[in-house]
């Protein structure tokens, strides 16, 4: 019997766990009777246009150890893109070239492992297969510490973030209760348009620390003057108030509370930054007190020395799942995660169609966030804590973590 090939590429913002799903992709390839052999795609689907691709199959019977490090190696090991295909109504000439590709590797399956943005992607591959009547099977794997995917019940690459934003909001109320001075620390986290990561800093509360005392998400309108009153009110209280805000909080009006508007990327998306640092003058010139703001900024992104160990073993589960999904004849689809009970936590595998996910984003329900705006309920909190749990076991040299070599992306620039 003839066997068919595999095609995988990465694409959108790095996470602990994207790799994870690599390996999975890696691992049901190997195990699989229909496929031979998997190539990566580097730099995302540009990596098809420009024919950058890596024999993955022949590395990893090359290196013994290869799985698992990877699997543990945070950001893209195959590297990224913020490529935006166009509509092939109006050009197909990327579609024929990706296609051609496709026919002259002898590929049967392509999988892309990104966010929102990656499942624009695999929607504009899947219609345009439908329209030429190509069998080739295409499924998108979720990723992004964003968590706003939709039909998914979480996104890999989001428990190591919230894992990481809660340890660090913890940390940073041991550095800040240490001074007897009325204070107030802002920290900005990422999230444009859903809180779910900002939410996760309510993690770091527990017998004896209450920080983050106020919780500010972009799903509920952000008015400056009640900020200020929160922050009054608490000093009244305590020496020390802690913040956590989304970098995409915006008024009633939806203007962001710090963007340039000016700059955004390949998918219309603006380029956020400064709300933390924007609500640290406010409270200075209003309050007159010890202020600063941290923007945690690419930090939460690929800390795998806190990656969470549930978060890591699904990914690699899910890629294992489109495998074996592609092998069914699926298509036009990405693999889910399905929460059965939190606890015991339990989760399944299935998949959903691309139509009903790409462009469309999740938001933080309603009544996970507090009436009052400024913080979040129990529910939210039991949904959390067990995307947290775990710590795989690393390697390490000289002190530092050993993680897969990358430097063939800068061989291939």
């Amino acid at each position: 019997m003839n066997l068919k090939n595999c095609m995988v590429a990465q694409s959108g913002g790095p996470t602990v766990a994207i790799n994870a799903s690599l390996a999975g992709v890696i691992r049901g390839v190997k195990a699989s009777s229909m496929y031979d052999t998997v190539y990566g795609s580097l730099n995302g689907i540009t990596g098809i246009l420009n024919n950058k691709l890596l024999n993955l199959t022949e590395l990893m019977d090359t290196h013994p150890d290869y799985i698992d490090r990877l699997t543990n190696t945070p950001s893209m090991y195959l590297g990224s893109c913020r490529y935006k295909l166009p509509d092939y109504m109006d050009d197909d000439s990327p579609y024929v070239f990706i296609f051609k590709q496709f026919e002259d590797y002898n590929i049967e399956a392509f999988f892309y492992i990104g966010g929102n943005d990656s499942m624009d992607t695999v929607l504009k591959l899947s219609e345009y297969a439908k329209k030429i009547g190509s069998n080739i099977r295409i499924i998108g794997i979720p990723k992004t510490i964003d968590n706003d995917l939709c039909e998914t019940d979480h996104t890999p690459g989001f428990g190591s973030a919230a894992k990481y934003i809660a340890s660090s909001l913890l940390e940073i109320a041991h550095d800040t209760f240490i001074y007897a001075v009325k204070s107030v620390t802002i920290v900005e986290i990422m999230g444009r348009d859903a809180g779910w990561l900002t939410a996760a800093s309510a993690l770091a509360r527990n017998e004896y620390n209450t920080a983050p005392h106020l919780i500010y998400l972009p799903e509920v309108p952000f008015d400056t003057d009640d900020f200020l009153l929160d922050i009054k009110r608490l000093l009244f209280e305590r020496n020390n108030v802690i913040v956590a805000v989304s970098e995409g909080i915006r008024d009633a009006a939806g203007n962001y509370i710090s963007a340039s508007e000016s700059t955004v990327d390949n998918f219309g998306h603006s380029q956020l930054s400064g709300a933390g640092k924007t609500l640290e003058f406010l409270v200075k010139e209003k309050l007159g007190v010890k202020v600063r703001s941290v923007e945690i900024n690419v930090l939460q992104r690929c800390a795998a020395h806190l990656a969470s160990k549930t978060d890591l073993d699904e990914s690699v589960a899910l890629g294992e799942k489109a495998v074996a999904l592609s092998e069914e004849g699926v298509t036009a689809s990405m693999v889910t995660i399905n929460r059965i009970s939190n606890a015991p936590y339990k989760v399944e595998y299935g998949y959903a169609q691309i139509t009903h996910i790409a462009n469309e984003a999740k938001s933080v329900p309603a009544d996970w966030i507090a009436p009052s705006g400024n913080d979040i309920t129990q529910p939210f909190i039991d949904y959390l804590t067990p995307l947290i749990q775990g710590e795989p076991q690393l390697t390490y040299k000289n002190g530092l973590p050993v993680y897969m070599d990358v430097s063939h992306l800068s061989k291939h620039q």
